[in-house]
């Protein structure tokens, strides 16, 4: 049977499916205290239960991104702040090599955020 959490990737047309897991294996990679679920329909990543990130695509580009939610903190030329007071994203380009060094850094940075207290976890 596939899991609520499956159903999302598995739904998605490729590249974006491919793309959205590979994503989805980084962040849960990342550190064992990271777990999924799902908020507002997107599939949301949290460290010791505190939201941490989610997954999504644009709706005008349908291409996937990366949304941290303590984006104002992290400081990187390819995050994108747009209209958002707190939250960054950070684009991925499905028909290309994930670059991801650069995503993992982010997704430390991020955690570190958790880890050192910058953001308490209650």
């Amino acid at each position: 049977m596939i899991s609520d959490f499956d159903s999302y990737y598995l739904d998605k047309e490729e590249p974006n499916k491919s793309c959205l897991l590979a994503l989805r294996s980084l962040i849960l990679n990342q550190d064992d205290e990271v777990t999924e679920t799902k908020k507002y329909g997107m599939p949301c990543f949290c460290f010791k239960k505190k939201m941490f990130c989610y997954l999504w695509t644009d709706k005008k580009t349908d291409e996937p991104y990366i949304l941290f939610v303590e984006g104002k903190l992290l400081d990187h030329p390819k995050l994108e702040t747009g209209t958002r007071s707190r939250m960054k994203i950070f684009r991925v380009n499905p028909n290309a090599d994930l670059p991801k060094n650069t995503i993992e850094m982010l997704l430390q940075s991020a955690l570190d955020l958790y880890r050192k207290g910058i953001i308490k976890i209650k």
